[in-house]
């Protein structure tokens, strides 16, 4: 089995945010949507993934509410602000930026 990458420095902010720019999720279904898309290269792990939501919902990026989950349970599901619409605009813009530099290099 191949071994998954690590992620660069910042990035899981931003996954988080352009996962949360279509429905709002909680935790869980965050981490197993990122997997979902990624093809199982990327995991994100509890202790990486909550530790982000708070930072995030700290900067006033996301909000959270609680709610009933599909099992039943109540869940804490966070969604974007207006302010963290922008947010997730910036980094995109930024990690295009840097994406293409590195793949410049890598190709060259």
């Amino acid at each position: 089995m191949t071994p998954r990458p690590d992620l660069l420095p910042g990035t899981l902010d931003m996954l988080i945010l352009r996962t949360l720019q279509r429905d709002a999720l909680h935790g869980w279904a965050i981490s197993e949507r990122i997997q979902e898309i990624s093809q199982d290269v990327l995991e994100i792990n509890q202790g990486s993934l909550y530790p982000a939501l708070h930072r995030l919902e700290h900067r006033g990026w996301i909000e959270a509410e609680w709610a009933v989950s599909e099992l039943g349970r109540r869940a804490k599901y966070y969604s974007l602000t207006r302010e963290g619409r922008r947010a997730l605009a910036h980094e995109s813009a930024q990690w295009e930026r840097l994406s293409a530099a590195i793949s410049s290099i890598v190709t060259a």
